[in-house]
């Protein structure tokens, strides 16, 4: 059975990252730490875990080299305080709400709070440190509030601003940051972290990593969230195309009503649309041996375009999920 995921500020142990950690530790050590840090790499990589180690290390934490180049000792009074969102020193911007509720980004009211928590001198530690988890989830009004507070740097202040996809920020915003990047370790080095985390066997967590593109933390949200489960109604779904099992259809679109219907149903929808992707490149490789036009390549592309389009609509327009999954297998039986 898998365990409770726990929140970077929680983690520890770390592990494929020491070349980041080496990098922001030597800039610390030559007195050369920038006031401003982005953070980018896949979702899941382990960019917000780093954010919390480095903010262990500026706020004073006791070292612990067992822990890597930037660990630090978990019963600390700095990482209890940490753990416990009671550093005075540290300021997290995150969308999702402490109790758990989802926002659909960082509001402008939180990111204005910045200049007056960076006006004020650190109350126990070296520095005063802010968090953006993640900064893709600042609203244009948010950003430009950053954007005002990077513009004049703090004085021992530092950000450390997460980003899963730093092209969609402000260009501005993007140059007062000192880049870090943040790449997934080869899947062969986490399969056994992976299975030993969520408790699958070697295939099962191969394929959790594959969807996750080897970024472990995200293959392990992804074993939470039932993906494999998903993975699979992908693959009986197209399997059996033109033709659909209406009983089996029906149980799955009922499945996607609540807040976890919402996930299940992206799920759904990421994995029909990477294995419409994955059929379309193998049998278009398979037309061009054989001298054929590729017209599979183009009705894959067709079929994936849809399908990436459909769950953009769902969330931006409030569809129906039920209905738009419907609507999706009409138009994949219209395609196959």
């Amino acid at each position: 059975m898998s365990e409770d995921i726990p929140h970077p500020r929680e983690v520890f142990s770390y592990e494929g990252q020491e070349a980041a950690e080496t990098a922001f530790l030597s800039a610390l050590e030559r007195g050369r730490l920038h006031h401003a840090w982005l953070l980018v790499g896949p979702e899941g990589i382990g960019k917000a875990t780093f954010a919390y180690r480095a903010a262990r290390r500026l706020l004073g934490a006791a070292a612990d080299p067992s822990l890597g180049p930037l660990g630090a000792a978990p019963d600390d009074p700095v990482s209890r305080q940490i753990m416990a969102r009671a550093h005075p020193d540290l300021i997290v911007l995150q969308r999702d709400t402490e109790d758990g509720k989802a926002r659909k980004g960082i509001p402008v009211d939180e990111a204005r709070a910045l200049p007056a928590f960076f006006a004020k001198s650190p109350a126990a530690s070296p520095y005063r440190i802010a968090i953006i988890d993640a900064a893709d989830d600042l609203n244009p009004s948010a950003a430009n509030a950053v954007l005002k507070t990077l513009e004049e740097p703090p004085e021992r202040g530092v950000l450390l601003l997460v980003s899963h996809a730093p092209g969609g920020l402000l260009p501005t915003l993007r140059s007062r940051c000192r880049r870090l990047r943040f790449d997934p370790p080869p899947v062969e080095a986490s399969i056994s972290w992976v299975g030993e985390k969520v408790g699958l066997d070697e295939e099962d967590a191969r394929r959790l990593l594959t969807m996750a593109q080897g970024a472990r933390g995200r293959a392990w949200r992804l074993a939470a969230a039932g993906a494999l489960d998903a993975d699979q109604a992908a693959r009986d779904i197209l399997g059996a195309l033109p033709a659909t099992d209406e009983a089996a259809m029906l149980t799955l679109a009922e499945s996607f009503r609540g807040p976890m219907g919402g996930v299940r149903f992206n799920l759904i929808l990421d994995r029909l649309a990477d294995r419409i992707a994955a059929m379309a490149s193998k049998a278009a490789l398979a037309a061009q041996a054989g001298g054929g036009e590729g017209r599979a390549l183009d009705r894959g592309a067709d079929a994936w375009s849809m399908v990436v389009a459909m769950a953009r609509d769902v969330e931006t327009v409030n569809l129906d999920r039920a209905d738009a999954f419907y609507t999706t297998l009409c138009r994949l039986r219209a395609i196959a």
